[in-house]
């Protein structure tokens, strides 16, 4: 129950406002700003990014590593990694920043012995090819595989509930939500699709926390988006299939990036959208070609 409790908090403040698609710099609202420390794990080659091993931010999130943008990257100047820092941490609707980046000490040590990856670029499958089947716990308890959705064309991204930043999960699940909407408002659309949100936390997100957190974003109306958690070893195997990195400090995920797949009717992949720059729209677009049988015409 505690832990229930600690993750609505965190989900209000990170998420106050429903605003789907709306542009970084449209007129934001509710900015808030919380004070920070923590060690700098990684420098960005352009500077515009930093990654910190934070400790738990009061009112906002529990410690964790995330990679955090930086609008002033001289705020960086002087900074290394390996160096405690103090920071402010920005957060509005729909993106979040550091700024105030002070120095506080160099600390010589190693990242504790069971920090782990899921990322092989090589494995990567492309476009045409069959993804392996796997399978994961749904939100109500229930195994479900990927192979259950053959026929429709499936849309699946990942997640995981503790991550409260506005441009990383949080906006796959809005983009998930508005893309549900766009579907279902169409009159012309073919039925056989699927959206599938899946959580790389099996530690925390259990099913009772998927379905808490289904409902912040899907409401009360399940139809055609399922939430579901992957296992480590289920993890081990697709990870490398779509490029998907997920670093872990024993319970802690530490950074990630960011994968959505449409699958085609047949189980192959369609069409892959990495990043967070593309649109509900486009995300529509593929699973219509997709459940439609049409050819993948993705640049």
């Amino acid at each position: 129950m505690k832990r229930l409790i600690l993750f609505y908090a965190f989900l209000l403040l990170a998420v106050t406002s429903f605003k789907l698609e709306a542009a970084p710099d449209a007129g934001q609202s509710g900015v808030k700003s919380y004070d920070a420390r923590g060690v700098v794990r990684q420098i960005a080659d352009d500077r515009r990014k930093v990654t910190i091993q934070h400790e738990a931010i009061a009112g906002y999130m529990p410690a964790m590593t995330m990679e955090f943008p930086v609008r002033d990257t001289n705020e960086l100047n002087g900074i290394s990694p390996s160096d405690e820092i103090t920071f402010k941490l920005v957060v509005r609707e729909n993106d979040d920043w550091i700024e105030d980046v002070h120095f506080v000490a160099h600390r010589i040590e190693n990242v504790t012995n069971n920090t782990y990856a899921f990322h092989f670029q090589s494995a990567e499958l492309k476009p045409g090819d069959l993804l392996p089947d796997c399978g994961f716990t749904d939100e109500n308890g229930d195994a479900v595989r990927l192979s259950d959705f053959r026929g429709n064309a499936l849309a699946f991204t990942f997640f995981y509930s503790r991550c409260p930043l506005p441009d990383y999960c949080v906006r796959m699940s809005k983009k998930f939500s508005e893309t549900r909407r766009l579907l279902l408002a169409m009159t012309n659309a073919p039925a056989n699709w699927q959206l599938l949100s899946i959580s790389f936390d099996p530690e925390f997100d259990t099913p009772k926390m998927l379905s808490s957190y289904a409902d912040f974003y899907r409401g009360t109306d399940t139809n055609r988006w399922l939430f579901a958690v992957a296992s480590t070893n289920t993890l081990s195997g697709l990870a490398p299939r779509l490029d998907l990195m997920v670093m872990r400090d024993g319970g802690s995920i530490m950074s990630h990036n960011l994968r959505t797949v449409v699958l085609d009717p047949q189980g192959r992949i369609f069409r892959q959208l990495d990043g967070n720059q593309w649109t509900s729209q486009q995300l529509a677009d593929a699973i219509l070609q997709a459940a439609r049988g049409q050819t993948n015409s993705a640049p």
